[in-house]
């Protein structure tokens, strides 16, 4: 039975990769034209519905998105979203979901260069781009980032596992990164994000693309960062995303 839904994947993955690097490509204008003519908002704007369509790809696989969302998230303030990891995927449902938030992430540097749209958001849309082999280049970019969530009030997100769990089974959080946004970003909240079944999406690779995922994302309560020790957030917002993830 696994045989055959793989076999069946291929033209539907065919046909989901076009429509996608369609996308990406007309997005990488449009993305273009709002950043240099229009400026930051304009932008931001774009990229949230370059995410959405992103989503809409993805249906095209018979893939559903069933989203929740706390409505009691403050505004106006910087924010930590710490989410755990399992697909590329990941991406565009934080990014949709959570858009009024103005989400920014930090990526390793190679994605800074040579993919349409992405790599364009990536360099000019406030997300950070560090090397994982230069320690010391990656704590300056996260103490600059933090500055910038905190001058704009805008949000940041960190996958502190480090690397996509292929099998959906949570990895232990790394804490420097958090340990560092968290100290940096004392007036912030953090919210903590649990993902599910967004590794299927790549249970054999990038192609083909399995069929008919059920995308599960939840955005819990906010919690304050200042009413916490830094170690003891860390341990909570861990037990909070792990709580949810399907095991």
């Amino acid at each position: 039975m696994k045989a055959l839904s793989k076999l069946i994947s291929y033209p539907f993955s065919i046909v989901f990769y076009l429509v996608f690097g369609l996308t990406i490509i007309v997005f990488h204008a449009i993305q273009w034209i709002c950043f240099n003519l229009f400026g930051y908002q304009a932008h931001k704007k774009s990229v949230d519905y370059f995410n959405w369509s992103l989503m809409r790809c993805l249906n095209l696989l018979g893939t559903t998105f069933h989203a929740k969302v706390d409505t009691n998230i403050p505004n106006n303030v910087p924010i930590i979203i710490v989410s755990n990891h399992q697909s590329m995927w990941d991406i565009p449902p934080i990014s949709w979901y959570l858009r009024r938030y103005h989400p920014k992430f930090i990526s390793k540097v190679e994605l800074g260069k040579g993919i349409p749209s992405i790599s364009y958001n990536l360099k000019y849309g406030g997300s950070i781009l560090i090397d994982r082999k230069n320690p010391r280049q990656a704590i300056v970019e996260m103490v600059k980032f933090s500055k910038y969530l905190q001058k704009y009030n805008r949000s940041g997100v960190i996958f502190p596992e480090g690397t996509r769990s292929k099998t959906g089974v949570p990895k232990p959080f790394k804490r420097t990164g958090l340990q560092t946004l968290f100290k940096k970003v004392p007036d912030g909240y953090v919210i903590p994000v649990s993902i599910n079944n967004s590794w299927k999406l790549q249970r054999w690779g990038m192609f083909p693309v399995q069929l008919g995922v059920r995308f599960e994302f939840i955005a819990h309560p906010a919690i304050k960062i200042a009413d916490y020790e830094v170690e003891v957030l860390i341990d909570r917002v861990e037990e909070i995303v792990v709580s949810k993830i399907h095991k």
